[in-house]
């Protein structure tokens, strides 16, 4: 099963929605980086349930524990392991659904690829499994931060049709948290928020798209052939619950442009390094940074789990109709919001380690 993620900055999660805990083990982390369990707290609770009506009113406290890897608050250059411990589980909610394939769930795929599954809560298919990601993203922010000077920012860009506009250079963290919808222009928050309610009213589910900004990004991250910064970020994203789509810089925008309106010119810069006039790039070039803020888009399909009643088949492929209890989230945009900067946040630090690596034989 691939549980892991990276190459030299390199996590492994673990756990099952409805067991006893789900955790992250951290390899590769160098050592005496100053990180405070509240650093880590702080991105686990932007992630958590039930911050609001618009998320699923599971209550968790999601309090992590550090295992190891760390000593008077430094890392120590070993594997750092954390879990967070399952309190609020309610597997009697699945007992009806435990012969049932849920539609547009991973039901009916994992137990053809394995031959069983864990039905309650969905096992390790479960959004649950991102807390050991956010967990370890935290990690990778400060390590960037400290090094580097990146900031990684993302936010609701759109909830089904509204969208809002909004420059992502200028984007902070407290005008994204300001709203419950995790959007940061309060006109489209609000209509947002209403959209979503109303979903959850209608006992239905909305989708959308997460926009994410890394700043501060030195160029010469990521490698010129299969493993260029886009595409691992593309397999970070992609690899998150509900998601099905990726775009960075123009994206599919980019394809109804001539290249003489696409192109980004570049202009001389600070510190004797060049600069682009535009970022239609998205701040990855051939695969690797330029220096320009990397910015990419995640769309996410609507909550599977709905509450109205749908046609689906048991594992007799007798045709049945599934009315789905459990506690789920109407949209999982706001929730999927500190995911994506966690993803974003791991890989660069994988590419920054990769990058100091190569350099290393230079000095």
């Amino acid at each position: 099963m691939g549980s892991s993620f990276g190459t030299l900055f390199r996590i492994s999660t673990f756990g099952e929605s409805h067991g006893g805990a789900v955790g992250v083990v951290v390899d590769g982390c160098p050592p005496r980086l100053a990180i405070g369990l509240d650093e880590i707290q702080r991105d686990l609770d932007r992630r958590r349930p039930g911050q609001s009506r618009l998320t699923t009113p599971r209550q968790e406290a999601d309090r992590v524990e550090i295992v190891s890897g760390m000593f008077e608050g430094l890392t120590l250059g070993t594997p750092i392991a954390m879990l967070v411990r399952n309190e609020d589980a309610r597997s009697s909610s699945y007992e009806a659904m435990k012969d049932i394939y849920r539609p547009s769930h991973a039901d009916y795929t994992y137990e053809a690829k394995y031959g069983i599954r864990n039905w309650q809560g969905g096992g390790r298919a479960s959004a649950r499994e991102t807390i050991g990601r956010v967990a370890a993203g935290a990690i990778a922010r400060k390590l960037l931060a400290q090094r580097c000077g990146i900031e990684v920012v993302a936010f609701v860009q759109s909830v089904q049709d509204i969208e809002a506009t909004v420059d992502p250079e200028r984007v902070t963290l407290a005008q994204v948290e300001s709203s419950p919808t995790r959007c940061p222009e309060p006109v489209a928050a609000a209509a947002m928020e209403e959209r979503i309610d109303q979903a959850r009213r209608n006992r239905d589910s909305l989708g959308g798209v997460v926009q994410c900004v890394a700043r501060g990004v030195p160029a010469g991250l990521g490698e010129p052939v299969f493993d260029k910064l886009e595409a691992d970020l593309a397999k970070a994203m992609m690899s998150l619950p509900a998601s099905k789509g990726f775009e960075i810089g123009s994206g599919f925008g980019g394809t109804r442009m001539t290249g003489s309106s696409h192109n980004d010119a570049f202009l001389p810069g600070p510190n004797g390094r060049p600069m682009t006039a535009s970022n239609r790039s998205g701040g990855v070039q051939g695969g690797i940074s330029n220096g320009a803020s990397i910015v990419i888009r995640v769309a996410f399909k609507p909550t599977a789990t709905i509450s109205q009643p749908q046609t689906t088949v048991n594992r007799d492929n007798q045709a049945v109709t599934l009315e789905a209890e459990g506690r789920h989230d109407p949209c999982v945009l706001p929730r999927a919001v500190p995911i994506v900067e966690a993803m974003m946040c791991l890989t660069l630090a994988d590419h920054y380690l990769r990058q100091q690596a190569l350099l290393e034989p230079r000095r």
